[in-house]
Formats: C-alpha cells, sequence, structure tokens
C-alpha cells in the first residue's frame, strides 16, 4: 500500500496548492459581483458602485435580510471587490498574510503613495456603525487623494 502524498501524486499527478488570500481575492469578488447582480444591486468596478455597497447595507442589514446572520463570509467578499476596485483605478497592490491567524481580515491595500487601506475592516465598520461609515464617502475621499 502506498501512503501520503506518494499515493496522491500517483492518482493525480501532484497535490493542489493549498487556497491562499491572495488566491482567495478574485473568487471572492467575482462571487460577491454575481450574487449582488441576482439580488438587484449593480457593481460596475467603479468607486461609484460603493454606492450600490451602501444600498446593499441599507436595505439588507435587517431581521431575515440578506444581511442578518452570519456575514463573514459577505463582508470579506465586500472588502476584496472594494480592494480590487481600489487598485483598478488608483493602482496599488495587495498585501497579504496567510500565516495571520485573522488574514482575512487584515488583508490589505497598499496604494502608490505607500499609504496602506484595509478594506474587509472597512466593511465591516460599515456593518457595525452604519452609515456614517459610508463606503461611497471612504472611496470618494480616497479617489481624490494626490
Amino acid at each position: 500500500m502506498v501512503s501520503g502524498m506518494g499515493f496522491f501524486s500517483k492518482l493525480f499527478g501532484k497535490r493542489p496548492a493549498a487556497p491562499t488570500l491572495i488566491g482567495d481575492i478574485p473568487k471572492a469578488e467575482k462571487w460577491l459581483v454575481e450574487a449582488m447582480a441576482s439580488s438587484g444591486y449593480e457593481l460596475d468596478g467603479t468607486m461609484g458602485s460603493f454606492r450600490e455597497l451602501d444600498r446593499f447595507f441599507e436595505e439588507q442589514q435587517r431581521p431575515g435580510g440578506l444581511l442578518d446572520g452570519r456575514v463573514g463570509n459577505k463582508l470579506f467578499a465586500i472588502g476584496c471587490y472594494m480592494g480590487q476596485v481600489m487598485i483598478a483605478q488608483l493602482g496599488g497592490t495587495w498585501e497579504t498574510d496567510d500565516s495571520d491567524p485573522l488574514g482575512e481580515i487584515n488583508i490589505a491595500v497598499r496604494l502608490p503613495d505607500g499609504s496602506v487601506v484595509w478594506p474587509v475592516q472597512r466593511a465591516m465598520k460599515r456593518f457595525e456603525n452604519g452609515s456614517e461609515d459610508s463606503l461611497y464617502a471612504y472611496g470618494a475621499v480616497l479617489g481624490q487623494r494626490d
């Protein structure tokens, strides 16, 4: 009997790579865009679409809404979308740490000027504090920076 990696590699060639945060980000973004569209929210890849995210929070953060109950994966996906939009419109790169037990919360975007933003943490703040932590206002301020 063959055990461990030897058996697996004989059957399938090589072991699949373990999931990584940097690999999960585009998957979560894609899932969010599709899920939001199926619920009537249009995310078009612009900072202006952060208005739709705010509308989503306003309409769905209620008993029985889409943001009722366990929301961790949804907040992660919202943060991934926001970060991807920031990078597309402002430049920058993702910073992730797969060894961090809170890596999903601590993913960050380093902007071209060297500043760092944490979009998942911002989505969590929006969830916790309501419209005073507007995602659209956040994006607008970032978009006005030089």
